[in-house]
């Protein structure tokens, strides 16, 4: 895994990738059923950065620095992966309070957009760089130009 630091990730605004084998809501949480032990990160230019975390890492970096996810939280986009015509819709979600339970990781959440199933299938969770939930890298504010243009 990479050991980058929570300054290197906001200097290059990265974006993150969670992916998990299935989903739960419910009370206001969302739950990443036996999620990926790493979280990706990239950025775009001039950077064009790409790398791993440990997921565990990531939730330990959760509130360092001065635009930390704590003081901010990021927007986020759910998107669900079931096959055929079955897949929900995919939801953006500002998330909060990450907590890991064995190999589960779950978000307090607010639906900004869409409707969360109480459970689905793989899953792939977007989340904004820090400290810039509304930037042009930003994944929420990504489908909200997407939309307005239709």
């Amino acid at each position: 895994m990479s050991e980058i630091s929570e300054a290197e990730l906001e200097e290059i605004e990265a974006l993150f990738v969670q992916s998990a084998g299935g989903f739960e809501s419910a009370e206001g949480r969302i739950t990443l059923k036996a999620v990926s032990p790493s979280t990706l990160y990239f950025a775009d230019r001039p950077q064009r950065e790409v790398g791993h975390i440990a997921s565990t890492k990531f939730v330990d970096i959760w509130g360092e620095g001065e635009n930390s996810f704590e003081a901010d939280p990021p927007n986020a986009v759910l998107a669900f992966l079931e096959t055929g015509g079955a897949a929900p819709e995919d939801a953006v979600v500002v998330i909060k309070d990450p907590r890991f339970e064995g190999d589960s990781l779950s978000y307090a959440v607010d639906v900004l957009e869409g409707t969360l199933p109480a459970t689905s299938g793989p899953v792939s969770l977007f989340i904004d760089p820090m400290g810039r939930p509304l930037s042009p890298m930003s994944v929420a504010g990504v489908r909200r130009r997407q939309r307005r243009r239709r």
